[in-house]
């Protein structure tokens, strides 16, 4: 390649730290990609051909039949025993002690029955509350998973067990190591996208980081609890500049990233460079991909005028763009995390949700996109059987937090649906049957996308790294 030069006359010696910090805020929402011409493509090759473009496609390990991942994640822990396993026994001692429990974080005492009827729908039979009576009629494309466990019942380390794989140390997201082994479709758009309404604490942004991957599979946060585009991607437009104008100092940071570059090798440095491409870029790109007014009447009505109707439609749109994984989070606060009122408080929470998730599933088949899709339901564990005590004893008619076993369950690419794996107790306590951890989940997930969990690893502090750790098995029975 030809190398650069350039004249900057009577302008003090810069170097590329020093002119970053002089030049402010600006450049911080700047990208060297291509958005209008020939020439702008050509610059984001030119950085491309130099550092490596981490989110190039890249080859699976073996075929899998999911492309994309929608992973719809309940924050606080909803309730098995109110959702996909039904316990009767609960009925049966209702108000008395039940013969077995497990060690619990807070009081708990006797049994409390669900207060939602369950129903068997489709040709599987497959039991749910009506609670989730949309969501049942895809029934035949589900697979529940009723025996999952996690470490320990509280939020912070199962959540981030649940979504990179350990709960104690800072690991790469679920979705970042997706990007790392698949890369992205859409240079565009990001390939790894979190989606919140009302936001998250900032804490919370290690459930889609990169960690020691590069950055440049970093999960993008949106709040969508916004419909305007500046306010959903944050910097996404720049205050001052037109286009044009920020092209000329694209130019200008390209010339001095590319000649900081020659005697450097860096990765965070890559993804820095790569971040300011991808930001310039999306300028354009992600004000189509969410500008949900195109969308047909009867589809928006289907999916509903709500928070997250609104948010699981742009996920649909997202997928269609060749965005690789998108997480829904529902909600801030850990609205799920249920611990008095479950009759008042449940029918609210699910029914925000329940439609939108039966709309996707449609719209979806309709569009062929779905054998492609892998939807993913569930939160950081479960809860208790028995009632929750507070005060003096007093029962809150609410379940405390239970990591011993709870459900999620997936639909498809790569799974058989009308599924049942796996078991708790009579009550509902503990995985019993086919006990299935966190693990296991994550390597089948990374299998329905022809990815081998124990092949997809990162060299990092002279170990190799991957999601699952030295742990986790495929769930075959749940596969097609």
């Amino acid at each position: 390649m030809t190398k650069l030069t350039y004249r900057l006359p009577n302008l003090p010696a810069l170097d590329r730290r020093s002119m970053l910090a002089h030049c402010g805020m600006g450049l911080g929402s700047l990208g060297l990609g291509n958005v209008l011409s020939q020439d702008e493509r050509l610059a984001a090759d030119e950085i491309a051909s130099t550092t490596g473009n981490r989110l190039n496609q890249k080859p699976a390990h073996t075929f899998g039949k999911a492309k994309h991942v929608i992973h719809f994640f309940l924050n606080g822990g909803p309730s098995h025993v109110d959702t996909f396993d039904p316990k009767p026994a609960l009925q049966k001692y209702s108000g008395r002690l039940v013969p077995s429990t497990q060690p619990t974080e807070r009081r708990t005492g006797a049994a409390l029955p669900s207060p939602f009827r369950f129903r068997q729908y489709g040709e599987s039979g497959l039991p749910v509350s009506d609670l989730f009576s949309k969501t049942a009629t895809h029934a035949d494309d589900i697979a529940v998973i009723r025996s999952m466990y996690a470490q320990v019942p509280n939020h912070e380390p199962s959540l981030m067990l649940m979504n990179c794989g350990d709960s104690v140390q800072a690991r790469p997201s679920m979705g970042a190591w997706v990007l790392y082994g698949l890369g992205a479709e859409n240079a565009n758009l990001p390939g790894f996208i979190a989606m919140c309404p009302k936001g998250l604490p900032i804490k919370d942004s290690e459930n889609w980081q990169s960690a020691f991957l590069p950055g440049a599979y970093q999960g993008t946060h949106i709040d969508t609890q916004h419909s305007q585009l500046s306010k959903l991607i944050e910097n996404i437009e720049h205050p001052h500049l037109a286009t044009a104008d920020q092209r000329r100092q694209l130019d200008l940071l390209r010339r001095w990233n590319l000649k900081h570059r020659e005697t450097r090798n860096d990765d965070r440095l890559d993804a820095r460079i790569h971040s300011y491409e991808l930001a310039f870029r999306m300028q354009d790109a992600a004000a189509e991909a969410f500008d949900l007014s195109v969308e047909p009447k009867h589809i928006q009505d289907m999916y509903g005028d709500t928070t997250h109707g609104q948010q699981t439609l742009i996920a649909r749109r997202l997928i269609e763009r060749g965005v690789r994984y998108i997480q829904l989070w529902h909600g801030g606060g850990q609205p799920w995390d249920t611990h008095t009122n479950i009759a008042d408080r449940l029918p609210g929470l699910a029914g925000d949700i329940d439609g939108p998730i039966a709309a996707l599933m449609t719209d979806l088949k309709q569009r062929g996109l779905f054998d492609e899709t892998l939807i993913l339901w569930g939160g950081e564990f479960g809860r208790t059987p028995t009632v929750e005590l507070v005060g003096e004893s007093k029962p809150s008619l609410g379940r405390d937090h239970n990591h011993y076993g709870f459900s999620v369950w997936m639909a498809g690419g790569g799974i058989r649906g009308g599924t049942m794996y796996g078991a708790t107790d009579d009550f509902g306590f503990a995985a019993v049957e086919n006990r299935t951890s966190v693990h296991d989940l994550h390597a089948t997930i990374l299998h329905t996308m022809g990815l081998d969990h124990k092949q997809l690893t990162y060299r990092y502090a002279g170990r190799d790294f991957r999601l699952t750790d030295v742990h986790g098995n495929v769930i075959h029975d749940i596969l097609s």
